[in-house]
């Protein structure tokens, strides 16, 4: 019995692992100037698109097509997003940008998102996007493919 308890232990670890590797992605951004405004700050409008590059990085180590989606009829609006901003990037930083799925999906996909210059955290964010339909904009649950992917399923 001890040593069933142990495997399933182990089974436990591992698919908290497997979760944690496949959830959390990392991608680094060079400051271009014409993401500056007349303060050499990184304009804050420029935060959304961040967050959409971390998402189409973080579906594509999953092995998940952002267009391919759209070709099958599903698409993911975004209806809720958040930023804080605690220090300011510039001009020429590299910024590490980390991307974390924040729950199991079913209508909606949570992220959360990190930015850091070096290990400065310069913000934060979170974007719910919801599943819909394309023909007809009505929500969806989440695709059973995705759902295989990050090992919900």
């Amino acid at each position: 019995m001890i040593l069933l308890l142990n495997i399933n232990f182990f089974l436990c670890i591992l698919k908290l692992l497997f979760i944690f590797l496949f959830v959390v992605d990392k991608i680094q951004i060079l400051i271009r100037y014409s993401e500056t405004d007349q303060m050499s700050f990184v304009y804050h409008g420029n935060y959304v698109k961040f967050f959409e590059m971390g998402r189409i990085a973080w579906l594509k180590k999953i092995g998940v097509s952002y267009r391919e989606m759209e070709e099958i009829g599903i698409i993911n609006p975004v209806i809720d997003l958040q930023i804080k901003f605690r220090k300011h990037a510039k001009f020429d930083d590299n910024i590490i940008l980390t991307t974390t799925l924040r729950e199991e999906p079913s209508y909606m996909i949570e992220f959360d998102y990190l930015i850091h210059r070096d290990k400065e955290l310069l913000s934060t964010g979170y974007t719910k996007l919801i599943f819909l339909n394309a023909e007809n904009n009505k929500p969806i649950r989440c695709p059973d493919f995705i759902l295989k992917k990050i090992n919900f399923l």
